[in-house]
């Protein structure tokens, strides 16, 4: 009976199309290892919408620009929430500004607060005239010790994996931004952030049976048990510096994005749209999103990139001229070059769009019954946004399966694409896209 209450559609709406679901399992064996792949494959039969059901767990599928654009942006509201899974649980104690279910006024208010200081952080002058910014500065002077390593590697073993390197520069980077200091690269305490975050990524990429299937949560689980290691290390890692930053916060020296938040809390403790109380754990929480999130997307873009050059020489040849060009090979690109660097923002945006190394955005879901499109979604329902059929549609784009960085290029190469750049989907849409974008 409450099955049948549960599947009541309104009258006007339609039921949601997609294919049967197995008692217990649902759809999982027909969605695999690639699911990013199977769910395109599915749109092709059910549509832009459509539901599956993974483990026990209903999941709304959508696909299609324009009804993304529909769901995330003119319907915002509705689908603004994030499903309750049993690991969101675990992320930050509960208190991730991306993986909280907390309600919509809360969440808002953090995120409110991070956008903040990033933006006050970003605009922090350099302590060198050259850069203008100290975020350019951390990069500049990170990217030429970068290249220091990377030559000398190769003289010393004649090969070498840039991953590895990338990723500990990357780490590098971010740490100045969030904590204000830098670290040789061998570092004990910056390798083992690393190692963190590496194995944070390894237990969320082989999925939780227990998201879906709710009986598992209460079954030992030794991913779980390291899950919740790695979030309790990372967590001790963040407050004791953030401790720190309380002890030694000046409002006129603002050191790095910790310090940023805290003036952002100091100035008001109670967010004058919301009336919540931002309290030290939450700054915790964010720093520790800001750090996560960072580092992981930004050091596989870049070891992304690494390989289309390596498969793509002379997308490669003309990169270096184009910066042989306009920059020189006497000094660092800058942000103010940024313009005259066409043919490298259209390698972004197609290393963006044809590896859509994020498949899915972090998983939406329904605040309230509502429709999209016709079709009847009930409130608390989970809903993925398959960014990679997006990046991937012959409707959107010619040739879609081919890396091609002219694409974004008008036919004499003077101008970038921005309408085509605009349907790149990398960072959602919406009240959830992410906040990183801004810098």
């Amino acid at each position: 009976i409450l099955k049948f209450l549960q599947d009541e559609i309104p009258e006007g709406l339609l039921r949601l199309p997609g294919p049967k679901p197995l008692p217990i399992i649902g759809n999982v064996l027909e969605v695999g290892s690639r699911p990013y792949l199977s769910l395109t494959a599915m749109s092709k039969r059910y549509g832009n919408i459509f539901q599956i059901q993974i483990g026990m767990r209903p999941v709304v599928v959508l696909s299609g620009i324009e009804t993304v654009r529909q769901a995330l942006v003119k319907q915002g509201d509705e689908f603004a929430g994030r499903p309750d899974l049993y690991s969101f649980r675990f992320v930050n104690d509960g208190k991730s500004l991306a993986f909280s279910t907390d309600q919509a006024g809360v969440w808002r208010a953090r995120r409110k607060l991070a956008y903040s200081a990033l933006r006050s952080f970003s605009a922090l002058e350099g302590t060198v005239p050259q850069y203008s910014c100290v975020l350019e500065e951390h990069i500049c002077k990170e990217g030429e010790y970068l290249i220091k390593q990377l030559n000398t590697v190769m003289k010393a073993d004649g090969s070498f994996d840039p991953f590895r390197h990338i990723v500990v520069s990357v780490a590098n980077v971010i740490c100045g931004m969030c904590f204000g200091r830098r670290y040789d690269h061998n570092d004990q305490e910056l390798l083992s952030l690393v190692t963190l975050s590496d194995e944070f990524g390894q237990v969320v990429g082989s999925g939780n049976p227990a998201d879906f299937i709710p009986l598992l949560q209460y079954l030992p689980s030794r991913t779980m048990k390291n899950f919740k290691s790695i979030n309790a290390r990372f967590n001790a890692f963040v407050q004791k510096i953030v401790s720190e930053h309380y002890t030694t916060f000046n409002k006129d020296n603002i050191r790095d994005i910790t310090d940023s938040l805290i003036d952002h809390c100091e100035d008001r403790k109670l967010d004058e749209n919301s009336n919540i109380q931002m309290s030290d754990e939450k700054i915790v929480g964010i720093v520790n999103d800001l750090f996560g999130a960072g580092f992981d997307t930004v050091s596989t873009a870049l070891s992304w990139s690494v390989m289309y050059l390596v498969a793509h020489p002379e997308v490669q040849d003309r990169l270096h001229q184009e910066l042989k060009d306009h920059v020189g090979l006497d000094r660092s690109p800058l942000l103010s070059d940024r313009p005259k660097l066409l043919f490298l923002e259209a390698f972004i945006l197609e290393l963006f769009r044809h590896s859509s190394f994020l498949p899915f955005t972090i998983p939406h879901c329904t605040s309230k019954n509502t429709s999209l499109n016709g079709y009847y979604i009930p409130k608390d329902t989970c809903v993925f946004i398959n960014q990679w059929q997006i990046n991937h549609d012959p409707e959107l784009w010619k040739d879609p399966t081919v890396f091609n960085p002219d694409r974004f290029l008008s036919a004499d190469g003077t101008e970038l694409n921005k309408l085509e750049g605009e349907k790149v989907m990398i960072f959602g849409l919406g009240k959830r896209r992410c906040i990183g974008e801004v810098i």
